[in-house]
């Protein structure tokens, strides 16, 4: 991520501020941090939230723009489809554990069609999540996946992951709309 310039009145660049104490980086920090203690009482959310706003003045970070438009339904549709692609991938890595027989697998290179750094990042952990596949490298520059698959046999099997994974990447799509340019412009 560029860091933000502003231009002052005399014409000089200089970086842009941002504000160190995020509500939302607040509410997770201080989330974790209850977590992290095992039980809630109110003494332990106000330290929570006094540690919450020490880190993020000690430790600022601008504040990130992911660019996406969430749809609920369909986000629900991804969580049960991922849920289905986890068991049913489990259930082959163990057919092929319990057949023992030589096992041939592949790494595979999946060009995705999206340019977002955000829905290359998503769909590398949703299909490293999965059984029997795990991204050995991920290109930014191309936005290419290179996956290291169990048990591919030949080319058709190679493509037909290539497929899925590209499914995946619809999917995704689908629950995280990317957002125009004039969306997420200030």
């Amino acid at each position: 991520m560029s860091p933000q310039t502003r231009v002052r009145r005399d014409g000089s660049v200089r970086p842009a501020r941002y504000r160190a104490v995020q509500p939302w980086s607040i509410a997770w920090l201080t989330l974790v941090w209850v977590t992290l203690w095992g039980h809630v009482t109110p003494m332990l959310v106000v330290s929570g939230v006094l540690v919450a706003v020490i880190m993020s003045i000690t430790f600022p970070l601008p504040p990130l723009a992911i660019g996406v438009h969430v749809r609920p339904v369909r986000l629900v549709l991804l969580a049960a489809r991922f849920l289905v692609d986890v068991i049913r991938a489990s259930i082959q890595v163990t057919g092929v554990v319990l057949r023992r027989r030589p096992v041939r697998n592949a790494v595979v290179a999946v060009d995705l069609r999206s340019d977002s750094d955000f829905v290359l990042t998503g769909v590398a952990a949703m299909l490293s999540l999965v059984p029997g596949s795990v991204v050995v490298e991920a290109r930014r520059s191309t936005h290419t996946l290179f996956l290291h698959v169990l048990d591919v046999e030949d080319r058709a099997a190679a493509e037909a992951f290539r497929a899925e994974a590209l499914a995946v990447e619809d999917r995704f799509l689908a629950a995280f709309v990317p957002r125009t340019h004039d969306e997420v412009a200030p």
